[in-house]
This record gives structure tokens, sequence and C-alpha cells, in this order.
């Protein structure tokens, strides 16, 4: 979300910039009494004249209250992080995405079990790892066991709790 973010900034900076560079060259050029490049006479004429039963004004506000919600919304939702704390006292930073894939790796080591997908969520302060994994259900323990030594290994802070999800093996018709 960060990457919107900044293309939103970056297209409202600009837009901000263009307005006020203009009425700033429109005021000097008033204040000269020299033509201005805007007919701000026909401005007021044209406002003036439109009324809120026109279709043109209410097709524009309903537009702009769309994407006003829609950016509202946007910004209100909770987003995944990027970067995950590891550590209070220190500020360092470890990236969810690898952060997910070497948990990954240390269920998928474990003997019974294929294919473990992890998402690490966090609540506060705290981490919340969800493993999917295809294999064995008896291996739930090692793999709740080795899932907490790879974040032992990583300095991460101790979960509450590791949800695991095994799915049984799918055996060939």
């Amino acid at each position: 979300m960060r990457t919107a973010n900044r293309i939103a900034s970056l297209l409202l900076a600009t837009a901000l910039l263009l307005g006020g560079a203009a009425a700033a060259v429109q005021a000097l050029l008033l204040t000269l009494h020299r033509p201005t490049p805007l007919d701000t006479s026909g401005w007021l004429d044209a406002l003036s004249g439109t009324r809120w039963r026109d279709p043109t004004v209410r097709a524009v506000a309903g537009g702009a209250l769309l994407l006003g919600l829609a950016i509202l919304v946007a910004q209100l939702r909770r987003w995944t992080p990027v970067r995950l704390r590891a550590d209070e006292r220190d500020g360092w930073y470890l990236h969810r995405r690898c952060v997910e894939r070497r948990l990954a790796d240390a269920a998928s080591a474990v003997p019974g079990v294929r294919r473990a997908r992890v998402r690490v969520r966090r609540r506060g302060g705290q981490w919340r790892p969800r493993v999917r994994a295809t294999g064995d259900p008896a291996a739930r323990a090692e793999i709740e066991f080795a899932v907490h030594q790879e974040l032992r290994h990583l300095t991460a802070p101790r979960p509450a709790r590791i949800d695991v999800r095994l799915l049984p093996r799918r055996r060939p018709a």
C-alpha cells in the first residue's frame, strides 16, 4: 500500500503545486493590471449560472463523493505490514515475506509434511503465524516446535499461539 500512498501523494502534491502556481501568477498579473491567462469573469458567470438540478453537476458531485469514500476506505483498511518489529528495545525490523518463507521452509523440513505455506499477521506487538501444510496430521506438534525454533533463531517475539492447519495428503485414484 505504500506505493499507492506515494503515487496518490505525488498526484495531490502536483495538483496543489500547479493550482497554487496558477493562482499566484493570476494574482500577480491582476495586481500589475496586465491581461491574465485565465478569464475570471467567465468562471463567475459559469458558476453562478450552474444549478444543483443539472445532471452534470450531480454526476460530478456523485463521482467526487465515490472517489472520496474509496480513498477513505483504502486508508482505513488494515493492511498487511511489510516489516515486522523484531525487538521492542533495539528497533530492528524483519521483512514479513522473508519471515514467512523461513517459517514455511522450517515447517516443510518436518518429516511427513509437504507444501507448507505460512502467513504472519501482527496484532499490536504480537506476531501470529498461520501455517497451512499438506501432510500427516500427527505432525502438528513437530510443526509448531519447528516454527517456534525458527522464530527463536530470528529473535522474533514469542507468539501467543501458532495456528496450524494440516490437510491430509490426497492419494492418487
